[in-house]
């Protein structure tokens, strides 16, 4: 009992220190460079942070970012440079030295236990267990673990299982984990990218909160309006080098875009060549396995980007999913082109022209371990076939088409899909479903974890298709790509659409005016 007391004491002594100024921190990198065989990751990197501060580090997908990560938290050795931790110099970091150092991360990529709960995602290597045989104390983990969950604004609880937590909360889980341990600097490497804006506001007052008790805090995101809300001063990578730092009143989208691809971007949203034509899909009164008691009308037009925003748990990807026949639907009527769907399921869906890319390419999108000919082929393997084998030259000429058509940056189509940057893995998933010539496409969160350069040709590639005429209908929390990229905004709020906004009605109050009903 002596155990699991102290145990418990020290974990509320963290929360309870962390509400205080802790222990002053300061990190200095001076001249990293990280070399690979044939190429230069990091060169000559210096990067600067103290207590209290917060620093946005950004750039473009292959800008050294992760490389950089990888060295604070001990798991890749700089070739040259030094890290310098409250003024004491080192070559480079073991694990077990930036966990001493008080270095936490919060992780891009979720890594988490999804048949354990959250309380024992939480305390994974840190249980509270009392008696002679250890066992695990549960009630005070859980009481131990509520008041971080609190801070994060999190709706569920610390029994909740992780496998029935969406990406969106797993995500807070990831941010729960990173506070429960006495961290003097948090590196949140795209921490939002899963989050709607009334999460990422909580995630921004959480930042500010650590911020003024002293905890140093580095934010890396695409989403570079973040940066500019929390970022006290902010870091440039290119090509592996810094190329600027911007402070104060400086740190302005135009200037963080310039640094970072070298140019201005000009992105043209929500400007499309063509009138929108006759309806393409519609949805009447559908409804779905997640909000089976609530129905869902919609129609979206041929040549038209409609937009679907609302909070987590809206019941959007449950939408999706009934659409593209992965879950059938409890009632009403799906519609392509005017006639009903009277088979439910993906190849159902596959042949009457519909497409979807997933929320989570990684997962259920892509093959990873297949090279990206395969990954291209894969929905389209008939037609790939000669008389029932797959032909690797038929295969590796479609492949070829749309490597060309979308620009897709991989040294050979028999590479591993694994091995391309985020932007081009969403290529590599879009070119599969392009290559059926599909006449609807729904976009799940189409630029998540993706850099600024990456999500304009991603927007130009869902232009140019809505002016060819394909019916799109995109799934997205990130606000500023909704208002910027869709003709009209259907709005959901538990299951059903609570309103449609044209374009003239475009605005965040309006969108989450709808989204909390």
């Amino acid at each position: 009992m002596r155990q699991a007391a102290r145990a418990a004491k020290g974990m509320r002594g963290w929360l309870e220190g962390s509400m205080s100024t802790t222990e002053p921190f300061e990190l200095r990198l001076g001249g990293i460079t990280k070399v690979y065989p044939g190429v230069v990751a990091l060169n000559d990197v210096s990067l600067h942070i103290r207590s209290g501060e917060t620093v946005g580090l950004i750039g473009e997908n292959g800008a050294g970012k992760s490389t950089l990560m990888k060295i604070l938290g001990g798991v890749v050795r700089p070739t040259r440079g030094t890290i310098t931790i409250d003024n004491e110099d080192h070559a480079g970091l073991t694990v077990h030295q930036s966990m001493q150092a008080g270095i936490a991360f919060v992780h891009q990529e979720l890594n988490v236990f999804d048949n354990l709960d959250v309380c024992a995602n939480i305390l994974l290597g840190r249980e509270i267990s009392h008696g002679p045989f250890g066992l695990m104390d549960r009630r005070e983990m859980m009481r131990t673990v509520q008041p971080i969950l609190d801070r994060v604004g999190a709706r569920f609880g610390p029994g909740d299982n992780v496998a029935d937590l969406s990406i969106a909360e797993q995500q807070l889980l990831e941010i729960a984990k990173a506070l429960s341990v006495s961290a003097r600097l948090v590196i949140m490497d795209e921490p939002t990218s899963s989050l709607t804006i009334a999460e990422t506001a909580r995630l921004l007052d959480v930042i500010a909160e650590l911020k003024a008790n002293g905890i140093a805090i580095l934010f890396i995101s695409h989403r570079l309006a973040e940066i500019e809300q929390c970022a006290d001063r902010v870091v440039v990578l290119r090509d592996g080098r810094n190329v600027g730092e911007l402070t104060g009143d400086d740190i302005r989208h135009d200037a963080m875009i310039r640094l970072m691809i070298g140019r201005n971007l000009e992105i043209m949203h929500g400007q499309h060549a063509t009138r929108p034509g006759s309806p393409k899909l519609v949805l009447n009164n559908v409804r779905t396995a997640a909000n089976p008691s609530v129905e869902a009308s919609l129609t979206v037009h041929a040549g038209e980007i409609v937009g679907l925003a609302g909070l987590v748990g809206a019941g959007r990807t449950e939408l999706a999913r009934t659409i593209f026949g992965i879950d059938a639907p409890l009632g009403g009527d799906i519609m392509v082109d005017g006639v009903p769907l009277v088979r439910h399921g993906p190849g159902a869906a596959i042949d009457a022209g519909i497409a979807m890319v997933p929320e989570d390419r990684k997962d259920t999108g892509l093959v990873l371990d297949f090279a990206v000919s395969r990954n291209i082929a894969l929905p389209s393997l008939e037609e790939v076939s000669v008389r029932g084998l797959v032909s690797s030259g038929l295969e590796r000429r479609r492949a070829e088409e749309q490597r060309s058509r979308l620009d897709i940056k991989v040294p050979d189509v028999e590479s591993a899909a694994a091995e391309l940057s985020g932007g081009n893995q969403q290529k590599v998933v879009l070119g599969k479903w392009l290559s059926k010539d599909p006449q609807i496409i729904i976009f799940d969160e189409p630029t998540r974890g993706i850099d600024v350069g990456a999500k304009a040709e991603i927007y130009r590639l869902m232009r140019e298709l809505a002016d060819r005429g394909v019916a799109i209908l995109m799934i997205s929390s990130d606000m500023e790509e909704v208002i910027g990229v869709s003709d009209r905004i259907a709005v959901m709020c538990r299951g059903s659409i609570r309103g449609i906004l044209d374009r003239g009605d475009f605005s965040e109050h309006n969108v989450l005016t709808l989204a909390v009903g």
